[in-house]
């Protein structure tokens, strides 16, 4: 019988999360009259025991607020936890402190939000015992499991308008126009958000372009009496040698590398061949950020709510998906088993292609 139980925001954070966050509080207190206690900045609250209880107050004008009221942490592994040890930083795994301050809180179980990693620990705790719901989070939409993650189409829309304001500087000046966005190692961002701006050339991860053939599509342009393009990048988009490009790597991080840096890449390639000035917008966290669009906010509340009925029915180890219109669960284990990337042959890229996009292939 269920009294009470938790949740945090792991990861990065997403629009959308707060309006998850709603959901579960309210649909936990006035459904089912159970308590809500939020842990502080992801996994790391969870190890050190901060948290808030939720009253009624706490769920209300936070659906369309950015970011996530409980903060969270895309460094902090339970399973690898940085310590301080004799004044140096060790990595111990701190999971069973975590789980002993739930039970010591009497949570039956955790709501947990996150991406693959976060729901990857998640999927740890379930094989250690503890009770978990899992929430798929990442504007990426790299998630296997479900068809869509919360807080991808409000990055898709902020990436769109990106693209139509650099269309007419773009005509204006004869340049070609460069936007890098993110999607780690999936190229879901830049290619939907390509297609609906316009683009004419979208590089994505799953698809290893040839920048000649990007400079060939850009000067048949020219030809054609249009001297402006504009190319569409995902941050793990890689050439046909292989390499992607790395801002920076962080060693205390679960994910240490951080991708970023293609754009100036590609642009410099493309001067050098086609000698037409190229200009460079990496839009970078803006994607993450703001006011979730009404589909995400639709979508979270449907997630917030379906994740505290498949607690209310006893079915954890599980993370809520979206297939089709039709809200569902697949196992922790599937969720998490696999990236999922755009298909090469895909609809998407079969339209963009026939629309004349080109993909450097």
């Amino acid at each position: 019988m269920i009294k009470r139980i938790g949740i945090l925001t792991g990861g990065g954070d997403c629009p959308g999360l707060n309006a998850v966050l709603r959901a579960v509080a309210k649909t936990a207190m006035f459904k089912y009259g159970w308590e809500v206690f939020g842990f502080r900045d992801g996994y790391r609250g969870f190890v050190l025991n901060q948290y808030m209880k939720f009253g009624p107050d706490d769920a209300s004008g936070i659906l369309d607020k950015g970011g996530t009221i409980l903060g969270t942490s895309n460094r902090d592994n339970p399973f690898n936890f940085k310590v301080e040890e004799n004044g140096e930083a060790v990595y111990k795994d701190m999971s069973d402190v975590a789980i002993e301050n739930a039970r010591a809180l009497g949570i039956d179980c955790m709501i947990i939000i996150g991406g693959d990693g976060t729901l990857s620990s998640a999927r740890d705790f379930w094989r250690k015992g503890l009770k978990v719901v899992g929430v798929p989070k990442t504007i990426d939409n790299d998630l296997s499991g479900t068809d869509f993650t919360f807080g991808f189409m409000t990055a898709v829309d902020t990436a769109t308008d990106a693209i139509d304001k650099l269309h007419s500087t773009a005509e204006s000046h004869h340049r070609v126009m460069i936007l890098e966005v993110m999607g780690r190692y999936a190229g879901w961002i830049a290619l939907k958000a390509g297609i609906a701006g316009g683009a004419d050339v979208i590089l994505v991860p799953e698809i290893p372009y040839d920048i000649n053939k990007v400079a060939e599509k850009i000067m048949e342009r020219k030809q054609a009496g249009k001297h402006f393009s504009i190319v569409v990048v995902a941050e793990g988009a890689k050439s046909v040698k292989g390499e992607v490009v790395v801002s920076k790597v962080i060693k205390d991080s679960p994910d240490p590398v951080r991708l970023g840096g293609i754009g100036n890449k590609i642009a410099d390639e493309i001067e050098k061949i086609t000698g037409i000035e190229t200009r460079v917008t990496v839009l970078g966290h803006l994607q993450r950020g703001g006011r979730p669009i009404p589909y995400d906010r639709i979508l979270s509340t449907r997630f917030g709510v379906a994740a505290v009925e498949l607690v209310n029915r006893s079915e954890f180890g599980k993370m809520i998906s979206l297939k089709g219109d039709v809200i569902t669960a697949v196992p922790l284990e599937e969720a998490v088993e696999k990236i999922k990337t755009v298909p090469p042959d895909g609809e998407l890229v079969r339209i963009a292609k026939s629309i004349g996009v080109g993909f450097g292939d």
